[in-house]
């Protein structure tokens, strides 16, 4: 017995020690998620069929439940090829994607025992379709996002403002009476969210539809424990009400810089899914100026795309991601060896840092004028180029009074016309030593040198 103890404590002395190597910081999940830049968000379901607005269209009565659903029957993924997906989005830098696992319409797009209505059994499809997803990105050494509608507008147990006929057929769950039908929605997606998780081990969980009920309701701080049990390296974002791990900002591009980790999902024209009436696409150059904005706040771009019914993506919004790539091709040494800019009153226009603070990138919207002006930089500086080029350009210093502490403005030159990109021009400032900023109000040179 003596020794039977001894043993015990051991087990339980090297399991404490496992589970607490295991468990890794917010920061430490987030460390490849802050240097991303770029990921490419995928709303592919039955809605883009017809060409109607996701799972809202239903909501919103502009089409019946019954009809809604018999888009599946055109749903049939034939020419979907992940790899050429995922051979696409590396190609343009992206080091993420997130795929539409299931939206709040509740169709699920792997192959779940937990529901009947999912592609294998409803479509033409018949086939799991995140699995190649999920293989093709590993393939390219890209981190895979799943997104999941933690609503399910077909759910039995879920109540909904719209007519909706009894769905519990497609729900195999026993209706186990001891539970509410609350309880029982919880259960459901529990199982479905650890199956996804025991199956595909994503990086990154990106929720959606946690607007409807209280974290209390979602039992929210449990689920993210979960989450992290199943997979202790795994990124949430902040539609787990207060548990995410960075905010997700959409449409509309943040003016005040976000505080922590964070991503900008936006649609490419006005919808999410594939909508062949919506031709009001971004023009390119907006698209790149957005990217860039996000970076030098720190944040991720995650740029949307919605596949056709057969997987194949509209010749509009590849244009734009490989006009995106080309970019950020051209300046990768800005793009991804960079982190959040100067702060605002230095330089009228984005700016990022390189890891160490040595150099200063500044990107210019539009062709300047007269000189560049750079203000509050303390340093000595060793170098200023045309990133993508090899041009040179002169700077030097005026005003100020060094001996106080009080730097003056640099004038650089400007970028021989040729060497101006037609998007976003970026500069490269090279000091001697980390950066020092000037951040005073001002103040009277009491002693001239």
């Amino acid at each position: 017995m003596k020794y039977f103890k001894i043993i015990t404590v051991l087990v339980f002395l090297v399991a404490n020690q496992i589970s607490a190597q295991e468990k890794l910081t917010k920061e430490e999940r987030l460390e490849w998620f802050k240097d991303a830049k770029l990921g490419v968000f995928i709303h592919w379901g039955y809605y883009g069929v017809k060409g109607i607005g996701e799972s809202w269209s239903m909501y919103h009565k502009r089409i019946s439940y019954d009809d809604y659903m018999a888009q599946g029957k055109e749903f049939t993924a034939k020419n979907y090829d992940p790899e050429a997906w995922a051979k696409l989005f590396k190609k343009i830098g992206a080091r993420y994607a997130v795929l539409t696992t299931k939206h709040h319409d509740g169709v699920a797009l792997w192959d779940t025992k937990f529901s009947h209505l999912n592609v294998l059994e409803k479509t033409p499809a018949k086939r799991d379709l995140v699995a190649p997803f999920v293989a093709a990105l590993r393939k390219e050494n890209l981190k895979v996002g799943l997104y999941y509608s933690l609503i399910d507008w077909s759910h039995p147990d879920y109540d909904v403002v719209f007519p909706r006929p009894n769905t519990r057929k497609n729900y195999p769950q026993k209706k186990q009476n001891q539970l509410s039908p609350w309880q029982r929605f919880l259960k459901f997606n529990n199982g479905q969210l650890k199956e996804l998780s025991d199956t595909f081990k994503p990086d990154l969980f990106w929720f959606d539809g946690d607007w409807e009920k209280s974290s209390e309701q979602w039992r929210a701080q449990s689920l993210k424990d979960s989450l992290l049990t199943w997979n202790p390296k795994v990124v949430v974002n902040s539609r787990l009400k207060t548990y995410g791990d960075y905010s997700t900002p959409e449409q509309g591009i943040p003016v005040v810089r976000p505080d922590g980790a964070w991503e900008f999902c936006m649609t490419m024209n006005d919808n999410w899914g594939y909508f062949p009436s919506d031709t009001n696409y971004k023009p390119k150059s907006q698209i790149i100026r957005t990217f860039v904005e996000v970076i030098a706040s720190g944040g991720n771009l995650l740029l949307n795309i919605g596949p056709k019914p057969d997987g194949t993506i509209a010749k509009e919004q590849v244009e734009r991601l490989e006009a995106l790539g080309d970019w950020i091709r051209k300046h990768e040494t800005a793009v991804f060896n960079s982190k959040a800019g100067l702060p605002y009153g230095h330089f009228y226009g984005p700016t990022m840092l390189n890891k160490d603070e040595t150099k200063i990138y500044l990107a210019l919207f539009d062709a300047p004028k007269n000189y560049i002006s750079l203000k509050g930089i303390q340093n000595k500086v060793k170098s200023i180029k045309v990133v993508g080029s090899n041009q040179e350009l002169s700077f030097e210093r005026n005003g100020g009074a060094a001996w106080n502490n009080i730097p003056g403005i640099l004038r650089i030159e400007i970028p021989q016309e040729k060497n101006l990109d037609p998007n976003v021009t970026i500069i490269e400032v090279e000091l001697e030593d980390a950066l020092k900023l000037y951040r005073g109000h001002g103040n009277a040179v009491e002693l001239n040198k």
